[in-house]
């Protein structure tokens, strides 16, 4: 029994691993187009996220906005049956909107809001699927507000600091292995809503006309879930074991360090190229706290054993008119999840990306931007603690839409 409440408990890790350990950064349209680098560009708002200390090279005061839903399968092959299992997802829905402002008086000086979905979204597998006492669904959603201070130290150098406040809430469904009279299974519902608090630290340097650079530090932000409710709906003979009932728990959510460059021709054409280092050693053990234990249902700690990664990403952008850009992009990510850690929630793996997107700039205020990335993610694995053993494979499209306007 207490091993069933292990895998219950350990489910909802993917509040932390459902970035898939390489960070997607659906931040900014152009940036999804040309790769999803971004750290040393200082066009526009979304800076604010990609480097605030590019954001003091920004020109103008801009209101920037932007959506990419995502839709994303999952098959699961049981190795030992070959029987094939699907995922029955809706579509994700990650935004990002940015508020950027000059002042005339303090020309070097720049001041924004940044509010983006780097987490959230809903994946539910089909009815009586085998790995059902791993997950059945789960729902994730994730707000990070960021208020950001950016100032020119030079005419070479910019350095910008966001104060990160991250708001966040999951319900996490899975059958239990223990049968009711008419044969259907019990079944146990995690849901809470989360806290966590973080930074964003940037250096922008415009080395010439041509060629800038950029760094930046995104902290780990821990999200702490203080009144979390479990729930088993259990037959009556053993509602004593499964007490509904309150839990803690704190989930640490990575570091980010990024070294970026890009070249600007100064006429048609513009490459970027970004280094990702990502902190997901962090995450070693999830541990949850229970306000009330039985000799079934104790405080657990749950192996991850996560690992920290590397990811590139680069890409172009060539100006085909002065209103019209064409841009193309791509990457690759380790994954952090070692050989038998694979789970349901997060069936991750090495990957490759690919990018591409149309930018459309109608006057000096408005612009438009469209962006499309696709993946496909393939993993064979057995989990150490499930046993659940078999080949994930995902596919996962995004399009992508933007608008600014600048005065």
């Amino acid at each position: 029994m207490k091993k069933t409440i292990l895998l219950i408990c350990s489910s909802i890790a993917v509040f932390n691993s459902f970035s898939q350990g390489f960070q997607v950064n659906f931040q900014g349209q152009k940036q999804q187009g040309m790769g999803l680098a971004g750290t040393a560009l200082s066009e526009d708002a979304s800076a604010l996220f990609f480097n605030p200390g590019g954001v003091a090279f920004v020109k103008k005061s801009e209101i920037n906005g932007g959506f990419s839903p995502i839709f994303a399968n999952t098959l699961f092959v049981d190795s030992a049956s070959g029987g094939g299992y699907r995922t029955k997802s809706p579509m994700g829905t990650p935004f990002s909107a940015y508020a950027l402002f000059n002042f005339k008086k303090a020309e070097k000086l720049k001041v924004g809001l940044a509010v983006y979905t780097p987490f959230g979204s809903t994946i539910e597998y089909e009815d009586a699927w085998i790995g059902r006492f791993a997950l059945t669904k789960l729902s994730l959603k994730s707000i990070y507000f960021q208020p950001t201070v950016s100032y020119k130290i030079t005419e070479h150098f910019g350095f910008g600091a966001g104060f990160v406040i991250s708001t966040g809430s999951v319900n996490l469904q899975k059958d239990i292995p223990v049968q009711f009279a008419d044969g259907s299974y019990a079944h146990a519902e995690l849901s809470g809503k989360a806290l966590g608090f973080g930074y964003n630290l940037g250096l922008s340097a415009k080395v010439n006309e041509h060629f800038s650079l950029g760094l930046t530090y995104r902290s780990q932000v821990s999200m702490k879930v203080k009144k979390g409710e479990a729930t088993f709906t259990v037959p009556e003979s053993l509602s004593a074991n499964f007490p509904n009932g309150p839990f803690t728990s704190s989930l640490p959510l990575p570091s980010v360090l990024t070294l970026g460059g890009s070249y600007d021709t100064g006429k048609k054409w513009q490459f970027v190229l970004d280094i990702n280092y990502v902190g997901w050693k962090s995450y070693d053990t999830l541990a949850f706290d229970y306000e009330t234990n039985t000799a079934s249902l104790a405080d657990t700690k749950s192996a991850r054993k996560y690992k920290n990664i590397f990811a590139f990403r680069g890409g172009v952008n060539y100006k085909i008119t002065e209103m019209i850009s064409i841009r193309l992009g791509g990457g690759y990510g380790f994954s952090p999840v070692q050989n038998g850690y694979l789970t349901p929630e997060s069936p991750d793996n090495n990957r490759v990306y690919g990018t591409g997107g149309l930018g459309f700039k109608f006057n000096e205020h408005f612009n438009l931007d469209l962006s499309f990335y696709g993946t496909k993610i393939k993993r064979t694995d057995r989990n150490l603690e499930s046993n659940l053993n078999g080949t994930f494979t995902t596919i996962a499209l995004s399009p992508g839409i933007g608008l600014s306007y600048k005065w």
